[in-house]
């Protein structure tokens, strides 16, 4: 899910997109909101931000935290 946010950094990612592209096969609001938690917590408060009713973005800003923590859980 990080990776997927990772590339599509800036650009607002909405729910089924996120689901499809982190190979999550149960699109369940509450599975991608539960995952997405854990994505947040590894990052800077403010990292990722909730766009209503369209998704979620990656701050550009928060690229770098992003990378860095995607290499520190492979």
């Amino acid at each position: 899910m990080l990776l997927v946010l990772i590339e599509s950094a800036g650009r607002v990612v909405p729910r089924a997109e996120l689901a499809r592209r982190a190979g999550l096969d149960d699109l369940s609001e509450r599975r991608t909101d539960t995952l997405l938690v854990s994505v947040r917590r590894a990052l800077p408060d403010g990292s990722i931000r909730t766009v209503r009713k369209r998704g979620w973005v990656l701050r550009p800003e928060a690229l770098e935290d992003a990378r860095r923590c995607l290499i520190e859980a492979r």
